[in-house]
């Protein structure tokens, strides 16, 4: 199996060899290009401050407390309980752990749909910078930054890039619309 996997990486580094030596290559991270931005910034701080968020994120850590201190207590006291109160303990903990779930599912339900809302609005500005800097650096060949990427020099990567030109693309919009 050991010699599989290194007979893999090998004939990936031979496949994988001239593309990273070739002129107009380059990488980026479309999503942190767009969440980095600073209207992502204004988008996140003003979901933080949406009533509904942030209490669920109150009871959110309200209820990882109360969960803690329970399995702290039942710990603690494991000897001396008997066996109804520790199933009654234990029962109560996994109540806490179940409703906790559905508060983190909200809140991360929230978070997506900011992130997918500023991506549709970042989407076009996105799709014309990502253009103009393929034109401008003669890049023949733009790979997505992710999980199956095993190594990029960090000179080739352009979402810093990216994410300046939406910052000045949106700075320029909201002065033209005053």
């Amino acid at each position: 199996m050991k010699n599989i996997m290194k007979l893999y990486l090998l004939s990936l580094i031979f496949i994988a060899s001239p593309m990273i030596a070739m002129d107009g290559v380059a990488v980026i991270d479309m999503r942190t290009a767009v969440l980095s931005t600073q209207a992502a910034a204004d988008a996140f701080k003003a979901l933080e401050e949406d009533p509904d968020y942030s209490s669920n994120l109150e009871e959110a850590k309200s209820l990882q407390a109360d969960r803690q201190a329970m399995a702290e207590k039942l710990q603690k006291d494991f000897e001396t309980l008997s066996q109804e109160q520790i199933a009654e303990m234990q029962r109560d903990i996994q109540e806490k752990g179940q409703d906790l779930e559905f508060l983190a599912g909200k809140i991360q339900q929230a978070q997506e749909e900011t992130a997918a809302k500023i991506f549709n609005e970042t989407g076009p500005a996105m799709q014309k910078i990502i253009g103009e800097l393929i034109a401008a650096k003669q890049i023949k060949v733009l790979l997505s930054k992710n999980e199956s990427l095993l190594f990029s020099d960090p000179a080739l990567d352009l979402t810093d890039d990216v994410t300046s030109m939406l910052d000045v693309a949106a700075s320029e919009a909201s002065s033209q619309s005053d």
